[in-house]
């Protein structure tokens, strides 16, 4: 495989993205509109496309990816950019009343005032209202950039009032290129991991760099292998459960501790020694918070898991049908050549069907975890 070099403009972070590019490259050449729908898969990089067009509008260059405009905007202490992201299952209309607010403020610099809103998907219905006024009766000089896995995701009237981007999966020579260039990966590593994480560059740069990252993705996906009795399946499903949440622990913990040390210090609680009476309730709305981003980080680990599930069993298909191409897994081959001889490609594909059902168990109807996992694992088990 020949591994391409990457540019150094802002739009290098759009990896296999060339018809996006363009589009957003006229857009600042002078084809512009006031509001900005970004879809596409997990991973195809969404919200990297919105701050790298940000970028772009900010720049005297249009987007050389080297002044202070570039460098701020892609960094997210740009004057003039803000980015609203969250970690938490919902966006409120508060927030997004204070978006509005800000939209509404003439731009420090010359140029544009940009909110980027990473996680439109996540807007509660009173907070859609409110912005949908905002994108209705937009400032002059007022650009609105909205991320979403899909069009369907986002209110109709919102997104008929944006203009569509529509990001792919990047293919694996493209993660790859990426890997190499822009984080310095061996070509071996970076052509597992883009090959693993299937176009997710968030994942695949995991991959690449995290050891204990690839070791996780490699329990998981040996577990269809040992679905071969009920038991196995209600273990799988414990462990499944346990890593992730483990894993997700990890992750926000050091966050959780870096938000309960500002709180205390802005109420004084250090200095002062004692507790003002307003400290309990801003504690107790600091700690919901947290509570909820652990959720959403718990499933958002799940969720990954049980997309590496998806590509063992896609693997068996794959060889079972004589179809072309590498397979996802290519290190278990053994295993998925063992699972094709064991099944037939329509239980290989309901087997798909009960993990996608399970995710949207979790992701919609608010499953409990463990239980969702452990009827999922029956439904994989091995005849």
């Amino acid at each position: 495989m020949t591994i391409a070099p990457q540019d150094a403009s802002v739009w290098s972070r759009l990896v296999g993205q060339r018809p996006v590019i363009g589009t957003l490259r006229r857009a600042v050449a002078g084809e512009m509109t006031h509001a900005w729908l970004f879809t596409g898969p997990p991973g195809s990089g969404r919200s990297n496309a919105a701050l790298a067009f940000a970028a772009a509008l900010q720049c005297e260059r249009g987007g050389c990816g080297e002044c202070q405009a570039c460098r701020t905007a892609l960094a997210g202490s740009h004057a003039d950019v803000s980015v609203t992201r969250t970690e938490k299952l919902s966006i409120g209309v508060d927030d997004v009343r204070n978006l509005v607010r800000r939209a509404s403020l003439a731009p420090a610099g010359n140029r544009w005032q940009i909110m980027v809103v990473e996680d439109a998907d996540r807007l509660t219905e009173p907070a859609a209202n409110a912005l949908l006024k905002s994108i209705e009766e937009p400032t002059d000089r007022t650009v609105w950039l909205l991320c979403a896995p899909t069009v369907e995701d986002v209110l109709p009237t919102i997104r008929s009032r944006c203009r569509l981007v529509v990001l792919s999966t990047p293919s694996p020579d493209d993660v790859a290129s990426f890997l190499v260039h822009r984080e310095g990966i061996p070509e071996g590593v970076a052509t597992f991991a883009a090959r693993a994480s299937q176009g997710h560059i968030g994942r695949a740069r995991a991959l690449a760099k995290d050891e204990q990252t690839r070791n996780r993705r490699r329990e998981v996906v040996s577990i269809p292998a040992g679905l071969t009795s009920l038991g196995a399946c209600m273990n799988a499903a414990a462990n499944l459960h346990d890593v992730t949440k483990e894993e997700a622990a990890a992750i926000t913990a050091e966050l959780d501790l870096a938000e309960k040390q500002d709180l205390d210090q802005s109420y004084g609680v250090v200095e002062r020694g004692r507790r003002p009476k307003s400290y309990a309730p801003a504690l107790k709305e600091l700690e919901k918070g947290q509570k909820l981003r652990a959720k959403r980080r718990h499933l958002d680990v799940i969720d990954r898991g049980l997309m590496d599930l998806v590509s063992v069993y896609r693997d068996a298909i794959a060889l079972q049908t004589g179809a072309p191409g590498a397979l996802v897994n290519e290190e278990i081959r053994g295993d998925v050549v063992k699972l094709a001889r064991s099944s037939t490609p329509e239980q290989n594909l309901r087997r798909i069907d009960a993990v996608f059902a399970t995710r949207e168990h979790l992701l919609e109807f608010n499953a409990a975890p463990l239980l969702a996992l452990e009827a999922m694992m029956i439904a994989l088990r091995l005849n």
